[in-house]
């Protein structure tokens, strides 16, 4: 019997049992999937073992597989048994997908818990996918951090947060003992010298200017970007708000603390220009404020991009903003710093401090984003009654 290879296992095969020989049998089932199977006697018994998925186990590592299980039933022994017993050990995509489901509904941004599994099956499922999670050594991190923690920073260093939080739930599970795998990884790689990138930030004194151009622009996603501009926010709590956050009586915006980055609530106070730009949003008769073509649904973050390109400032991020409104308080406002901070929904102070400073300054911020409003509309503003 011709042994299976390599070439012969990216062929199209018919559903069946292909041998490789010394009973290892590569079945291919009705709809396309593979399994390794290992035929073998155990006690006087013809048994059939799994040896896991042809996409996860390659061939040398089948063959590595069924050479121990057999030569543990020559010895007298039950494979099966021992198979058995260690099933109860995931490997490390098992261990990383349990620990994804179980921090999931935590998260508010659904994109970032898609980022966080997708980055373990980019560049670590590759190399440990299939490795039992107590059998993995410091080296085995190693050779999957050494190709991209130059190459890539930023995502090296959250796959290594991230993958040294699988190992804390496998220890925490009891299915490892004893110091960590990644315990002295990090001394071993070389120092990392970029920096990281920040968002591209518009200078303050430029922003009138931009402004006149955004106010030219007729589509829905410009005035979803005046509003953000004008309240300092974050994209996804513009592009997500509902009309039932909007009070437009006293002219306050309560973004709910499970879509704040921080999960506290968070109140925004209008200015006239932002109550401005709500009252023509009202015509969409949109659950949302700034929804997609279809009303249903809420802007996607791709259309600032789309808009940015059109207007030929791909060197610009939304996000930035943010720091154009910043940068603006601390070298032209009067203004006080806590006010400025809790615009932006930051944290100010150590636990001590924010445990007795527990106002949010709403009326100090009313003015300081009403200055910020009249600066940025600049020869913009619109005189229409409120």
């Amino acid at each position: 019997m011709a042994r299976l290879n390599s070439r012969r296992l990216k062929q199209e095969l018919d559903p069946g049992r292909y041998g490789d020989g010394n009973g290892l049998y590569l079945h291919v089932r009705y709809g396309g999937s593979r399994q390794w199977m290992l035929r073998t006697t155990i006690h006087g018994k013809r048994c059939d073992i799994g040896l896991g998925s042809a996409q996860l186990v390659k061939l040398e590592e089948a063959r590595e597989k069924a050479f121990r299980l057999r030569k543990l039933a020559r010895g007298g022994e039950n494979p099966l048994q021992k198979k058995n017993a260690a099933k109860a050990i995931p490997n490390f995509a098992e261990a990383a997908e349990r620990i994804w489901e179980l921090k999931r509904p935590s998260w508010r941004n659904p994109k970032h818990a898609q980022q966080w599994i997708n980055t373990l099956r980019d560049h670590v499922f590759p190399h440990i996918a299939t490795r039992r999670i107590d059998s993995i050594q410091s080296s085995d991190i190693l050779q999957v951090m050494t190709p991209i923690w130059l190459e890539k920073p930023e995502t090296a260093r959250r796959v290594y947060q991230r993958i040294a939080v699988v190992f804390d739930w496998a220890k925490a599970s009891g299915y490892r003992e004893g110091d960590s795998p990644m315990e002295g990884v990090r001394d071993v790689l070389p120092k990392q010298t970029a920096k990281p990138k920040h968002h591209t930030a518009l200078d303050w004194r430029e922003l009138p200017d931009f402004m006149i151009k955004l106010g030219k622009r007729p589509a829905t996603s410009a005035r979803a970007l005046e509003f953000i501009i004008l309240t300092a926010a974050r994209s996804s709590e513009a592009r997500m708000a509902t009309w039932d956050e909007i009070d437009l009586t006293n002219q306050v915006w309560t973004i709910p603390g499970n879509r704040m980055k921080m999960g506290i609530e968070h109140r925004v106070p209008l200015s006239s220009e932002a109550i401005r730009i709500l009252k023509n949003a009202a015509e969409l008769r949109s659950q949302y404020l700034f929804p997609a073509h279809n009303l249903a649904k809420p802007m996607s973050d791709m259309v600032f991009a789309a808009l940015m390109k059109r207007m030929g400032r791909q060197d610009l991020t939304t996000h930035g903003f943010r720091s154009t409104f910043r940068d603006w308080c601390s070298e032209q406002n009067q203004h006080s710093r806590e006010a400025a901070e809790l615009s932006l929904a930051h944290r100010i102070g150590n636990a001590t401090e924010r445990a007795y400073a527990r106002s949010d300054l709403l009326e100090q911020r009313r003015a300081l984003m009403q200055d910020w409003a009249e600066y940025a509309m600049g020869n913009t503003l619109r005189k229409e009654a409120i």
